[in-house]
C-alpha cells in the first residue's frame, strides 16, 4: 500500500492486520521509560492511533475524539496513542496512553511500519475480545481521520459483545 506525505510516496512494510483478526498485545514504553501494553484481550474497547509524527492538527483531532466519546457517553475505553521511536515530542494527553514502539513490535504486528521506519497514520479499534473490530490507515499522512465513522464503530464494538462467545 502506497502512503503519500507531501510529495513523498511511502510503502507500507508488510499487510495491515486486518478486520476480524485476533489482535497482538505489545508492549510500548512512555517518555518516562514506562511500559505498559495496548491491544490483545483487556476486556475493555480499546483505541489505538498510530501517528507518524505529532504536530497541531493531530492533537486537535485527538482531543475531538475525547470530546466526542464524552458526550456520546462512551466510557470504559482504553485509548492509546504510539509513534515509532522515542524521538518524537509526547503531547500530554489525559485518560490516554502515550508510548513509542520500542521493539517495532507494533509496527509488524499491526502491519503499519513505513518504508522509512515511522507508523503510518492509522487508527485501530480493538473489541472487548481482543479482535480488530475497525481499523482506518490513511493513504496521505495529511488527511485527517473521519472521527464520526470511528465514533460509531465503537459504539457498536461495545455493543456487540456479549462476553458469551460466538454461539452463546
Amino acid at each position: 500500500m502506497q502512503i503519500t506525505y507531501n510529495t513523498t510516496l511511502l510503502e507500507l512494510e508488510d499487510t495491515p492486520l486486518d478486520i476480524g483478526y485476533a489482535s497482538e498485545r505489545v508492549d510500548l514504553k512512555s517518555s518516562t521509560g514506562e511500559t505498559f501494553r495496548v491491544g490483545g484481550q483487556n476486556g475493555a474497547t480499546q483505541l489505538i492511533i498510530a501517528l507518524p509524527f505529532i504536530d497541531e492538527i493531530s492533537i486537535v483531532q485527538l482531543k475531538k475524539m475525547d470530546s466526542l466519546l464524552y458526550v456520546n457517553a462512551l466510557g470504559g475505553i482504553t485509548k492509546a496513542l504510539v509513534v515509532a521511536s522515542d524521538t518524537h515530542t509526547m503531547p500530554p494527553l489525559e485518560e490516554w496512553l502515550v508510548g513509542f514502539d520500542y521493539d517495532e513490535a507494533f509496527g509488524d504486528y499491526y502491519g503499519v511500519r513505513l518504508s522509512n521506519k515511522e507508523l503510518a497514520k492509522s487508527l485501530f479499534i480493538i473489541s472487548k475480545d481482543g479482535a480488530v473490530f475497525y481499523h482506518e490507515i490513511l493513504n496521505d499522512l495529511n488527511d485527517p481521520f473521519s472521527l464520526d465513522k470511528a465514533l460509531l464503530k465503537i459504539a457498536a464494538a461495545q455493543s456487540c459483545y456479549t462476553g458469551k462467545g460466538c454461539h452463546g
